[in-house]
């Protein structure tokens, strides 16, 4: 079911090692470094591995005490902010070639584009096309990179993610043929895009081991018992089938958006400590919706409880470590009216968490999800709203915004957020849960 497409993937090999490689005038194919916080400890996930040390077998996402002792590695702290530089001065390389409609950013270091229609501009083929951006990348960038070529995405994602990856020139490229012919008896299922280890466990517990296995399973009615819709993308990604394209997802509006903060505490947190970073984060996010002019009609809050320690006596501790704590504390409430109001949704996160978590417990992880979030004006007006009083607060919402803005995230605080087991003003010099660097 070949459309006639031609898809690239690029990945920007161990992303975050090779800025801190270039950075300091290293080559980020040789050097033995990891990104990790040395201020966390040595249970703490590296967030990236060097080339050269991934050859000497260490694992992409090790902890730090997983890394043999008599190897000698720099430890670079993450710098979130200097990544994301890097990485936009990339996607200017891209845009030379293409346009926007035509790249699909799948995550800070790796992008999908369709380059059918540019072949005949260049006057070249898919692969010496790739292999002019990669170039120019590498010399420009000082950043290696990975290709991969097919003629739908998932056949580029796994020409990059299986075929690429190991081979000579890092480059790959895949057919629905040769995707058959190489791929059908690949094991682990868990390396082909999209297939996690729970849907690993559950197509062995059906006696398929194999894409080939999958592809030719006899009972599919059975799958569509396990896997519900989702088994139609297991058959077609078996066969090598992809039908959507980066058009199809420039196209795609959901029904309906939601906002979430989230985080995992550096170690247990009493009822009252978890219930200050609770009314940090719903703060937080009234701010972000106020900035963003929308607003939600509920909240959905979530929490972790930490396992008891008898549970855990007989192995290392580990707060990462999700059989450290139990699901336990759920529940949803609604505003009287779609808001980003901080008095609204400070009052009732305050009143779900008493009613939700148990205070005997110790809290690990903490989620507020908003729900139903859409533009303001879209939401349904009431009548019992005090338009003054509402004025009034949105106006300091938008002061605290421009101050924060102006002079940085820390540079208003609560006075919450200079308790002991706060944790606002160390989010607030974070990128994605990661030191930002600056």
């Amino acid at each position: 079911m070949n459309d006639g497409r031609t898809y690239l993937c690029i990945d920007l090999k161990s992303f975050y090692a090779s800025v801190e490689c270039v950075e300091r005038g290293l080559d980020p194919l040789t050097t033995d470094l990891v990104v990790a916080d040395p201020e966390r400890t040595e249970k703490t996930i590296c967030l990236a591995v060097s080339p050269s040390l991934k050859a000497r077998g260490v694992s992409g996402r090790a902890r730090v005490f997983e890394i043999p002792e008599s190897f000698s590695y720099i430890m670079a702290p993450p710098r979130m902010a200097k990544y994301v530089e890097y990485s936009a001065n990339i996607y200017a390389i891209y845009l030379r070639y293409f346009s926007k409609d035509d790249i699909h950013v799948y995550s800070i270091d790796e992008a999908f584009m369709d380059v059918t229609n540019y072949l005949s501009l260049y006057d070249c083929t898919a692969r010496e096309l790739g292999e002019r951006i990669r170039r120019e990348v590498l010399d420009e960038v000082g950043i290696p990179a990975t290709c991969g070529l097919g003629p739908n995405l998932y056949l580029a994602k796994l020409a990059l993610d299986i075929t690429a990856k190991h081979s000579p020139d890092f480059f790959g490229e895949l057919t629905e043929e040769t995707f058959r012919e190489t791929l059908w008896d690949h094991k682990p299922l868990t390396d082909f895009w999209r297939i996690g280890r729970g849907t690993e466990r559950r197509l062995h517990e059906l006696g398929i081991h194999t894409m080939g296995e999958l592809a030719l399973y006899p009972d599919l009615e059975r799958l569509y018992d396990v896997f519900g819709i989702d088994a139609e993308i297991l058959i077609d990604h078996a066969w090598g089938i992809e039908p959507v394209g980066i058009a199809d997802i420039k196209a795609y509006r959901a029904q309906s958006h939601s906002m979430t903060n989230a985080q995992m505490l550096g170690c247990a947190y009493s009822f009252d400590d978890a219930l200050l970073v609770a009314k940090e984060m719903a703060d937080a996010s009234c701010l972000e919706m106020v900035a963003e002019g929308v607003v939600a009609d509920s909240v959905t809050l979530n929490v972790r409880y930490d396992r008891d320690a008898a549970a855990r006596s007989s192995r290392p501790y580990d707060p990462a470590d999700p059989r450290n704590y139990t699901t336990d504390g759920r529940g949803t409430v609604r505003f009287p009216q779609p808001t980003n109001s901080r008095e609204i949704v400070m009052e009732l996160v305050v009143e779900l968490f008493e009613r939700v978590v148990d205070p005997g417990r110790m809290v690990h992880n903490i989620m507020l999800n908003f729900n139903n979030v859409v533009g303001e004006g879209r939401e349904q007006l009431s009548l019992f709203v005090d338009e003054e009083s509402a004025s009034e607060e949105r106006s300091r919402q938008e002061a605290i915004l421009d101050i924060k803005r102006k002079f940085g995230k820390n540079s208003l605080l609560k006075g919450i957020d200079l308790m002991p087991q706060a944790t606002q003003r160390e989010r607030n010099r974070q990128i994605g849960g990661h030191k930002s660097g600056e």
